[in-house]
């Protein structure tokens, strides 16, 4: 009986311990699937930041280089103002230099009607009494020659003025002109600056909607890498609590196989205290003992126990031409499209282009490759003194280039009010001189 209840609780034990691990085993496989989806969604999310974060950075490439044009164009337009002021003051002194040309004419034409008026008043009297009084024909010559000299000097000094007042007011009106091309260009550098601005904040915005977006993506990857952590402590408190149960498993096991081995242990013992007891019965009946013989008495009350436990830039550069390219065929080509139109941004030499499109296609046109922005032109090629300029080389000013024609002059896509045309060379403070051919 007691053997019976033994067996029976060590079945139970045992079935309790074996389905143990099956319930932790559903437990860490639930926590690996959570696990597995918190890694899905961090490494997707995660390359979402990535692709996020190349963005901001081709983003702020272009930010960085926005703002180095804007600020590049404001010096331009500082420049170009005090330029424009500079230029104001040649055509204020021009304006002086005019008047005052214009009243020594005006004095000149004075004196000279005096004197002609003078000279007729007593041409009667005094020419032929000076012609009379003559003492040889050579002074009688003479005579006459000095009042044709003061008519001839009267008329030279009178038309000597008129083209000194002519020169002044061509001068006066070329520097307007070229005043008016200077805040045509201003106008431009403006209307490019408003522009740059807007990109700008444009793209400011853009990088805005880009941080707002890094930021869920960084929250979100905060969360599943919190559900990851999260997970691996479950499977790791699970982990140490299997490897617990299966140590008490073991614990358990060994004392079930003691007691089983104990049981047997008893059950031979009983087995063999029964054989000799029926040995001695069998003995005493051969022997004829008396019936009142005493007969031993043997202890069927054995205790057993349980054993159930518990557990818990230089002056004077002239650099060689290299490319073959003759200059004054560079020059004839560019003035071709002299007359057409300015356009900023543009390259189309017929349509329209702004100056650093005209020089670029221009020699694109030789096989000849250079930078598309004025500032990149600036540095191109080789530097040139300006003593040394020839035509074909690159003028550069301030946010403006053009081509050298030779004679002190330029041609180049000069503003939205000239188009293509020609000018002085030096009707703006030079910054370089570049060669390409």
């Amino acid at each position: 009986m007691k053997k019976s209840i033994v067996l029976i609780i060590l079945a139970v034990v045992v079935a309790f311990t074996v389905s143990r691990p099956t319930l932790a085993s559903q437990v860490i496989n639930d926590a690996n699937a959570v696990k597995q989806q918190a890694n899905e969604n961090l490494s997707a999310t995660n390359r979402q930041i990535s692709a996020i974060e190349t963005e901001q950075a081709d983003l702020q490439k272009k930010i960085d280089a926005l703002d180095a044009d804007l600020v590049a164009l404001l010096v331009d337009i500082d420049v170009l103002e005090d330029e424009i002021v500079a230029k104001q003051e040649d055509i204020d002194q021009a304006g002086e230099d005019l008047a005052d040309a214009e009243t020594r004419e005006e004095k000149q034409y004075e004196d000279m009607k005096l004197r002609i008026r003078y000279m007729y008043e007593h041409s009667k009297t005094n020419f032929f009494q000076n012609i009379l009084e003559s003492r040889s024909i050579s002074e009688l010559l003479n005579r006459v020659s000095y009042f044709n000299d003061v008519y001839d000097y009267d008329r030279e000094q009178l038309v000597a003025y008129q083209e000194i007042v002519t020169e002044v007011a061509l001068y006066k009106e070329q520097l307007e002109a070229e005043e008016t091309d200077m805040e045509d260009l201003l106008d431009n550098y403006n209307q490019e600056s408003e522009m740059l601005e807007n990109m700008l904040a444009e793209k400011r915005a853009t990088m805005d909607d880009y941080d707002a977006q890094l930021a869920s993506a960084q929250s979100l990857a905060v969360q599943y890498k919190a559900t990851i952590d999260e997970q691996n402590r479950i499977i790791a408190a699970e982990e140490a609590r299997i490897a617990e149960e299966e140590r008490k498993r073991r614990e358990e096991e060994e004392r079930r196989q003691r007691e089983e081995a104990e049981l047997q242990r008893l059950a031979a013992e009983r087995a063999a205290a029964e054989e000799a007891e029926r040995q001695r019965q069998e003995a005493l009946a051969r022997a004829n003992e008396t019936a009142d013989a005493q007969q031993a008495t043997y202890d069927d009350d054995t205790t057993y126990s349980d054993a159930v436990t518990a557990t818990s830039e230089d002056a004077g550069l002239n650099p060689a031409y290299t490319t073959g390219v003759s200059g004054s065929s560079v020059c004839d080509y560019a003035l071709s499209f002299v007359g057409n139109p300015y356009v900023w941004g543009g390259t189309s030499l017929t349509n329209g282009c702004d100056c650093s499109g005209f020089t670029q296609q221009i020699f694109k046109h030789f096989g000849i490759s250079i930078p598309r922005t004025s500032y990149e032109q600036r540095s191109c090629g080789k530097t040139v003194s300006y003593s040394n300029a020839q035509p074909g080389d690159i003028i550069c000013y301030s946010g403006h280039v053009a081509l050298y024609l030779g004679g002190g002059r330029i041609v180049g896509a000069q503003s939205t009010r000239s188009g293509i045309t020609t000018a002085n060379a030096t009707y703006r403070t030079i910054l370089s001189v570049r060669r390409v051919l």
